[in-house]
């Protein structure tokens, strides 16, 4: 899935440019259509918030599934309503992001650059020199250097490493006992268990079990009163495992549009909204250009557009996305069925150039 992710990224992040114009509502109408037509398969909602205004928010009816506590769980034919809870999947991780930063600015982490190890005294056996320099902020950039394979085969496989890591019996002896193939902090690979170590970190450091945490720090003070964090081995799926409404993406789009604030409320600090939204390294594509990652946020320049639009994007297998282009005062939220399936990229790209060739093009 890595690189359909980095592609899609690509993709909406230089679709067009806006503004907060008024919308053509005849084109946005015709893309419901055919969405609800299926000729755009898979798309279960969207939610569109242009300068703080709900401009789209849409629900159909589709096949879906869940994350049980040994894989996947196909679901009946649902009708999706502003109620209804949807995977996540790896939005899940961005999600991670937020709660971690959170976590270093109450000062229960205290060093980006502090061995990881530091955290599991229980796993001392497994330390060696090249572990050793795995750091904190590379697990939170996928840079940790471990061996870690999600691409070969899919989510349903026990070969996959994250299902692997999800039915082991001590996930993070599974996840840190890995070869270390590349130096640390050097070249982004796609890792559910890198980011399983950052949840765990903010676990062991605030002393608060992560869902927990999160009601606390995030998802009361948003106003998110229902969630769902599926588990393996015990342990909520940090890689993966939450169930959101479509709204309630959008409000996570919407905090981290406004540097972290929500209504007259601080959640997250300014500083790690930029960090964690900034370019870390490099995934696919040239250096100007390229998709990038921070962290556990996708990153694009949004090159194609003129002038260009930046942006950052939380994306999770199927076509879940939480999508935001701060100069453009945009958030998109999508939710869709497609999971494991190639059409996921084609499908979620098209819903957002479509809404952003609607909603307008920038004034000069």
């Amino acid at each position: 899935m890595q690189r359909a992710f980095a592609v899609c990224v690509a993709v909406w992040l230089s679709a067009g440019s806006l503004h907060a114009s008024e919308a053509d509502m005849t084109a946005l109408a015709s893309l419901k259509a055919r969405i609800a037509s299926g000729e755009i398969p898979g798309i279960l909602s969207a939610l569109v918030v242009v300068d703080g205004k709900t401009i789209v928010e849409w629900y159909f009816q589709g096949s879906d599934e869940t994350i049980g506590p040994t894989g996947p769980i196909p679901l009946e034919r649902v009708e999706f309503t502003a109620d209804t809870l949807h995977d996540v999947r790896s939005v899940t991780k961005s999600v991670v992001s937020i709660l971690f930063g959170i976590a270093y600015s109450d000062g229960a982490i205290k060093d980006l650059d502090a061995p990881v190890f530091d955290y599991f005294p229980e796993l001392a056996d497994l330390r060696t020199p090249e572990r050793l320099k795995v750091r904190v902020r590379d697990v939170l950039t996928m840079t940790s250097g471990l061996h870690w394979d999600e691409r070969t085969f899919p989510y349903t496989d026990a070969r996959n490493s994250e299902i692997a890591m999800d039915i082991a019996q001590d996930p993070y002896r599974y996840v840190l006992s890995q070869p270390v193939d590349t130096s640390p902090g050097t070249r982004f690979n796609y890792s559910g268990g890198d980011v399983a170590l950052v949840a765990a970190i903010v676990t062991r450091a605030t002393k608060t079990p992560i869902e927990e945490y999160a009601q606390q720090k995030l998802f009361a003070p948003l106003g998110i009163a229902r969630f769902e964090w599926s588990k393996g081995s015990g342990i909520p799926r940090a890689a993966s495992g939450l169930r959101l409404t479509t709204r309630d993406m959008g409000k996570i789009g919407a905090l981290m549009l406004d540097g972290g604030r929500w209504g007259d409320r601080q959640i997250v600090p300014q500083s790690w909204v930029t960090a964690s939204t900034s370019a870390h390294v490099d995934v696919e594509g040239d250096a100007a250009c390229g998709t990038k990652y921070g962290y556990l946020w996708w990153i694009g320049a949004g090159c194609a557009s003129n002038p260009p639009a930046p942006g950052f994007a939380g994306i999770g297998n199927g076509g879940q996305r939480i999508s935001v282009i701060p100069s453009r005062k945009l958030v998109v939220a999508l939710t869709a069925g497609l999971y494991n399936d190639p059409k996921q990229v084609q499908a979620a790209s098209e819903v957002l150039a479509r809404v952003l060739a609607a909603v307008g093009t920038e004034s000069p």
